[in-house]
């Protein structure tokens, strides 16, 4: 099976470290000279290999070398730029092509809804790719959609049949689950989709059911036991990531027991999440399987931190994903540009505190808004360079899940499609 995540090394930029050599970015333009990292103070062992060779593997000397040599390259803009991930309309995705070759973006969002052909769709992504290639010197992009089941599906149409709930998923033996994942993920994978934000690991308890706005109503949850979420959690991530395909769990620590939608309220409340709580056991579930991603609620939750929404909170991001579960892939958000959630906060910092609370990649379905954070990141860059830090670690760590993806061109050639 390939394994995601794994020990943040290489190219890892501690604050210490990294403040001094970043010490320039203080008074860098975005288009100036690039930023060079500091190496790791926590090298650790490496826990899965990609392709023909193990020791070009994710953790391995020829990773951290191939991810230090991209980001010492990159400006401080580029930087910003592969942060985020922004949205485009899925039928028009060239509608992003200038964004892209501008910015140096991390990943395309596809949203909306489509029934086109895969050939079509495939043809549009590579036009995608093409782009990101230029823009960066060869990165490739996270090509990203939400493709979970039921109503929550980008693609649809003849070559992409429509993918049962994941209520309904839950119902299936564990071999029946991943034989039906892997047919329509195999599918995205087919047509350049590396990144799909899913599966959902939330668990919405029975007694709440449909009354749960953002999850239940709309049957997204696998169950409304944890043990049972986690062990179909167990089967799907390994089957999706056979493809080819990155997965991200969602929306940790959890929006199965909230009362109100993130996307237009800022009063989704959680008050009986803990750092114990058997409602995180989906999500342990996820990264022991190997998942490459996760991304974090924009609700509340007083009882880990009664000062801020999960996107913002250290407590949350770093000291119980982190640091408590010990999740070393990839971390985005939820929607930072028209979400309700985070509207209390200025557009310019949003992915500016998403990234110190300890955040890799910053989802923006807009693209006015994530322009506005580009800015925002490269003037807190700028202006700190403890931030400038914070960013360049972030932006490795994006590299880093790019590198196992083989889409950085030092990556190694991946290999034949891992077993689950």
């Amino acid at each position: 099976m390939l394994l995601w995540g794994r020990p943040r090394r290489g190219v890892r930029v501690d604050l210490a470290a990294g403040a001094a050599v970043l010490a320039l970015a203080a008074t860098a333009a975005c288009t100036s000279s690039p930023v060079t990292p500091a190496p790791s103070a926590h090298p650790g062992p490496a826990t899965a290999t990609v392709g023909p060779d193990p020791s070009a593997g994710p953790g391995s000397a020829a990773e951290a070398a191939c991810v230090g040599e991209t980001v010492g390259r990159m400006t401080v803009r580029q930087l910003a730029g592969q942060v985020m991930l922004v949205g485009t309309p899925v039928d028009d995705p060239a509608a992003i092509d200038g964004m892209i070759r501008a910015y140096g973006l991390g990943g395309v969002f596809l949203s909306g809804r489509s029934v086109r052909s895969a050939a079509a769709l495939g043809k549009d992504v590579d036009a995608l790719q093409r782009a990101g290639s230029a823009a960066t010197g060869g990165v490739k992009l996270f090509i990203a959609l939400d493709q979970e089941g039921g109503e929550v599906q980008t693609l649809k149409g003849p070559d992409f049949p429509l993918i049962p709930t994941a209520q309904t998923a839950g119902r299936l033996s564990q071999s029946a689950l991943a034989a039906q994942t892997k047919q329509w993920a195999g599918r995205l994978g087919g047509i350049g989709v590396n990144l799909d934000l899913a599966p959902v690991a939330d668990t919405v308890p029975a007694s709440l059911g449909t009354g749960n706005p953002p999850i239940g109503a709309f049957h997204r949850q696998y169950g409304s036991d944890p043990a049972a979420v986690a062990a179909d959690i167990t089967t799907v991530v390994p089957a999706i990531q056979s493809t080819g395909v990155i997965t991200t769990l969602k929306h940790f620590p959890g929006l199965g027991r909230v009362h109100a939608n993130t996307d237009t309220s800022a009063s989704a409340v959680d008050k009986q999440t803990t750092a114990d709580d058997p409602y995180l056991a989906p999500f342990r579930a996820g990264i022991e399987a190997g998942t490459g991603a996760v991304m974090i609620a924009s609700a509340s939750y007083p009882t880990l931190d009664p000062a801020t929404i999960a996107t913002f909170s250290r407590p949350i991001v770093t000291g119980l994903l982190r640091d408590k579960l010990g999740f070393t892939g990839l971390i985005a958000s939820d929607a930072l540009g028209g979400a309700a959630a985070v509207q209390s906060v200025a557009a310019s910092q949003r992915a500016v505190r998403f990234i110190e609370a300890g955040g890799d990649l910053a989802l923006s379905v807009q693209q006015n808004k994530a322009v506005t954070m580009i800015g925002g990141l490269v003037a807190s860059a700028e202006a700190s360079p403890a931030f400038a830090a914070q960013l360049a670690d972030a932006a490795s760590q994006v590299l880093r899940t790019k590198y196992a993806a083989g889409l950085l061109p030092c990556s190694p050639a991946p290999s034949a499609s891992p077993a689950p």
